[in-house]
């Protein structure tokens, strides 16, 4: 199966529009059913991180200051990721931030997102919520590091992702969930998600 880069990012705000910015970045790759490679560094952005920030992330004013320039980091991940598809949990958050600090750059943000919180409402509706560590617990996801940080996050979400696409194989038939797959899975409705996996399921000869 074509390899998948997941994405996680902590950040200074909620809105690059409203000045927010990228305090670390983490990319963790899958194929074949399992993460194959790491990318994860801090990044000085120039900005400064409210305490409830730190509170909640640990990530403090000290920690970005002696971190490489948010530009270097920035192209470093963009080597990294080169054209794969991306996947994050609650994507429009890590897929505005990949836009806009690649566009500092003067660089092109054209990957497609798929999203973890949207499939995993899908296949997982009897889940209590669809938050990272409820999922992660859900299902004995392995998990190391401290939450709310870009490496221990990103490699959940991986793990997460990994999950769906074997219970899609195993429990749905679908012998291929890849990321064209599972874009459009995330915008089915519920209504027609059964005829939808029904529809992918691999078929006897």
């Amino acid at each position: 199966m074509s390899a998948i880069a997941v994405i996680d990012f902590e950040t200074s705000g909620l809105m690059p529009e409203a000045g927010g910015r990228a305090t670390e970045v983490a990319i963790v790759l899958t194929e074949a059913g399992r993460i194959v490679d790491r990318f994860q560094s801090l990044m000085n952005a120039g900005v400064w991180i409210p305490p409830f920030i730190t509170q909640l992330t640990g990530i403090s004013n000290a920690m970005v200051q002696a971190a490489p320039a948010a530009a270097q980091v920035m192209a470093e991940a963009a080597r990294f990721v080169g054209q794969l598809p991306l996947i994050a949990h609650n994507a429009s958050f890590d897929r505005k931030f990949w836009q806009a600090e690649l566009a500092r750059l003067g660089l092109e943000a054209a990957q497609p997102f798929a999203c973890t919180v949207l499939l995993s409402r899908r296949l997982y509706p009897q889940a209590p919520n669809h938050k990272l560590g409820t999922l992660a617990a859900f299902h004995a996801l392995p998990r190391n590091g401290r939450a709310h940080r870009a490496l221990s996050d990103a490699e959940v979400t991986a793990e997460l992702l990994l999950r769906l696409q074997r219970d899609l194989r195993e429990q749905h038939g679908v012998a291929a969930p890849d990321h064209d797959f599972l874009q459009a899975l995330q915008q089915c409705s519920k209504a027609t998600l059964p005829r939808f996996l029904q529809r992918h399921a691999t078929r006897p000869n």
